[in-house]
């Protein structure tokens, strides 16, 4: 260090975003305001953007944003500079001085699905976020309802197939099985990207359809008379859930264009459930998050049957997918039901950073070189 130089101790936080799944404006959004939140004063960053054609660059406009104050941060971000591949930019990021924690803000696949974090792992860097494990068996609704079934954790009904499984008859098939009206998803996707609701054979036929042009994996569901419960989950081995919150769709069910562009839902934090089902609830994520070996953050969203309802069937509590990197716009429900409970915004980021650094430093503990 130079004469005069003064040493900067704060965390080199290197943000990542965008990507190349059919989430990769979602991820932008989130970025930009996780980069508008994070405390300047604890962190220096770094913005990385990803191009639709996997392309990796130091994102510049963000970076200048940054220079200038937060609030000079456009909405969506766009991942433009130098186009490289991932290990000269990831190199140059996490080779500043000081301790580098990297946030990866991606969401689907490519991202979201253990590929990103095993590159992390080689790296060598703290990263936030689920590890390779949760992240790829998460990802994969069909592997996930396998797993969080030997768990115990309880589901609705549905049948998961390959592309190569297809048969003309395989659609009637499902409605006999599974009843009418029914979901539709690609199994490594989410947001609600390529999500159908079916009513006849005929839509549940064009709805695989659908799916299969996302994912070549795709998960068939009952659909559920009750209401949709989320859970924000922070923790490593340590979770604590947040209070569940409702939430009451705009549109025929909780879409992408309800989440992401009418804003037509809403959020009621606490659910109108009752003291008891809210405890029984966040127990229940905790348990889904430990299944599935998640750590940082997850949110964990269930179907409630209301015990006694004669429009349904009663059976409570039904886990109907985990995402181990939920969004965090500003009608994100993750950050919602935190806030809710008292937690800000920026403190959320911090615990996340902090997780991260845990993590790994135990990680490292446990590994033989």
């Amino acid at each position: 260090m130079l004469r005069g130089e003064q040493h900067d101790d704060r965390i080199h936080l290197v943000v990542l975003f965008g990507g190349e799944s059919a989430e990769h404006d979602v991820s932008c959004t989130t970025a930009a305001h996780v980069l508008a939140a994070a405390d300047p004063t604890k962190y220096r960053i770094t913005p990385i953007g990803i191009s639709t054609e996997g392309q990796w660059a130091i994102a510049q406009q963000a970076v200048d944003a940054l220079a200038k104050g937060p609030e000079q941060l456009p909405g969506r971000l766009d991942p433009s500079g130098s186009n490289v591949s991932p290990s000269p930019v990831l190199s140059a990021a996490t080779s500043s001085p000081g301790r580098t924690v990297v946030m990866p803000l991606l969401h689907g696949p490519m991202g979201e699905d253990g590929t990103v974090q095993g590159l992390l792992e080689l790296a060598n860097v703290p990263y936030v976020g689920a590890g390779v494990l949760a992240s790829a068996v998460a990802m994969d609704k069909a592997m996930a309802k396998q797993v969080l079934a030997a768990a115990g954790i309880p589901q609705a009904a549905y049948r998961a197939f390959g592309e190569h499984e297809m048969n003309p008859a395989l659609p009637q098939q499902l409605a006999d099985e599974l009843g009418l009206p029914v979901f539709v998803k690609p199994a490594n996707m989410g947001s609600s990207v390529g999500v159908s609701r079916a009513t006849t054979v005929d839509e549940l036929r064009d709805a695989i359809e659908l799916a299969l042009s996302y994912d070549e994996m795709i998960v068939v569901e009952e659909a559920i008379v009750g209401k949709e419960i989320e859970v924000a989950v922070l923790g490593n081995h340590s979770p604590d859930a947040a209070t569940p919150g409702e939430i009451v769709p705009g549109d025929e069910f909780y879409s992408y264009d309800d989440k992401y562009v009418t804003d037509g839902s809403y959020a009621v934090i606490p659910a109108p459930i009752g003291a008891a089902a809210l405890e029984e609830c966040r127990e229940l994520a905790i348990r889904t998050f430990r299944a599935l070996r998640c750590e940082g953050l997850s949110r964990v969203d269930f179907f409630y049957e209301t015990p006694g309802d004669p429009a349904g069937r009663g059976r409570g509590f039904l886990c109907n997918e985990v995402n181990t990197m939920p969004g965090f716009t500003p009608i994100s429900m993750f950050p919602k039901m935190w806030i809710a409970d008292g937690v800000s915004y920026p403190e959320i980021i911090d615990r996340l950073v902090d997780l991260a650094i845990e993590r790994h430093t135990r990680r490292r503990r446990n590994t033989k070189h």
